[in-house]
């Protein structure tokens, strides 16, 4: 069964982790969704994560942070979708939060926060926001 929109499956299965108060996931893995994990990692919403080369595919095994009972992250949204993009300039970048939270964006660049895009001064692709 082909995908529509991997990303958002890769934000459901942590969303649902986190509600099931698992340790870990498992989502099979691609170079977009090792960097948005990277991300998250760097700006300590998750413990760490790991590249399982397994084949074809592969997958990212990413350990959940938790802060005593509660999980570092609070919300998870996908902002883009495969039926409506939303892409915006520099001077457009919304704040997650009042900065917060984080805006992961998809630039000329690489994929970024929206910190970073602000600072290289490229837009871009919204692709999620992660409180």
């Amino acid at each position: 069964m082909s995908m529509t929109d991997p990303i958002s499956d890769m934000l459901t299965r942590i969303r649902n982790a986190i509600l099931a108060h698992h340790e870990e996931v498992v989502i099979p893995g691609s170079k977009i969704k090792r960097r948005i994990a990277e991300i998250l990692q760097e700006e300590g919403f998750i413990e760490s994560y790991e590249w399982e080369d397994s084949g074809r595919q592969g997958a990212i095994r990413i350990d959940l942070k938790w802060n005593k009972a509660a999980p570092a992250i609070e919300g998870l949204k996908r902002v883009s979708r495969p039926g409506q993009r939303q892409y915006v300039r520099v001077s457009d970048i919304p704040k997650v939060r009042n900065g917060l939270g984080v805006m992961i964006v998809s630039t000329s660049r690489g994929v970024m926060t929206d910190r970073a895009a602000r600072k290289a001064g490229v837009g871009g692709e919204l692709i999620c926001s992660v409180w």
